[in-house]
């Protein structure tokens, strides 16, 4: 790419419908305003449907707000049994970081159940809907997990809330490159990620790179900025299983360009094993042939 894009890019998304999960603050409030705002049917899957109708309200275009709790099994299939009718676009963005030790109903660890089970449950349950693709935002730091898949609850290990987000982040990587190898036709799998943005998502991080960084404001993308590579692989003709994320030093901050994940995130023998043990959790992962 030799230009910098910008979301004045964005083409023309009249017939297009998309989901954007955690789409009431951050980037993802931002990606769902400007698809809407290129005329995309915006499905905004959120916990608050209050919050969430409050967000629609101020978006142009047509906007539709559905509940969704990708951390909770119950919410996801509830919101795929649901689903009728095509669906071109699903964006994986809701997120957590750095929350103290907590388990769902299922026994989940929650930044695993958020950042990764949840959404790998919701894009299987839809893969018979979406004509394609799916973007997943993942986060510079799956370049610091570590692929502890028999220990995914961190019921054997005393647990640290940053490396249960950088675990999260890989397992996210590692499923959307295999997702994409396993998608038939013309559909595809790409990754996104903000770099550092200042967003909500961060705002209570006290420390890990986050929090040094985030005390130098002028490194960081602003949600607006954040937003870009996400909706850059959610449009535009980008290969399956591409990398996009911003253009400036680190990859923290800048404009949308193509990247690589880390070498842990591109093993495919690791990838499968994920994914069979992410099915077997979610009861998910068979809707694709291998």
């Amino acid at each position: 790419m030799t230009t910098k894009w910008t979301a004045a890019d964005l083409p023309d998304l009249n017939r297009r419908t998309v989901v954007v999960t955690g789409a009431t603050s951050g980037i993802g409030l931002v990606t769902a305003r400007e698809l809407a705002r290129a005329g995309a049917r915006v499905v905004l899957a959120v916990r608050d449907t209050a919050k969430g109708e409050r967000a629609a309200a101020d978006m142009p275009g047509r906007t539709e707000v559905r509940e969704l709790d990708v951390s909770s099994m119950r919410s996801v299939r509830a919101f795929a049994r649901a689903w009728t009718g095509p669906l071109d676009v699903l964006v994986n963005n809701a997120g957590i970081m750095q929350v103290p030790e907590s388990h769902t109903e299922e026994g989940f660890e929650l930044q695993s159940a958020t950042n990764h089970l949840g959404p790998f449950a919701l894009t299987n349950l839809l893969l018979p809907h979406i004509t394609d693709r799916v973007v997943t935002v993942a986060s510079q730091l799956h370049r610091l997990g570590k692929p502890v898949f028999d220990d995914l609850d961190w019921t054997r290990r005393e647990y640290d809330d940053l490396q249960a987000y950088n675990d999260s982040k890989l397992a996210a990587v590692l499923f959307a490159l295999e997702l994409d190898r396993r998608m038939t036709g013309p559909r595809r799998s790409v990754v996104a990620h903000p770099g550092i943005a200042t967003t909500s998502l961060t705002s209570h991080v006290r420390r890990g790179p986050s929090a040094r960084i985030g005390r130098m404001s002028f490194l960081l993308n602003d949600a607006e900025h954040g937003a870009l590579p996400t909706l850059y692989a959610a449009t535009q003709d980008v290969a399956g299983g591409s990398y996009v994320g911003p253009d400036g030093i680190g990859g923290i901050k800048g404009h949308p360009a193509l990247g690589k994940p880390s070498r842990t995130a591109r093993d495919e023998g690791l990838a499968r094993e994920l994914w069979e043990l992410s099915g077997r959790l979610t009861r998910t992962g068979t809707e694709l042939a291998v």
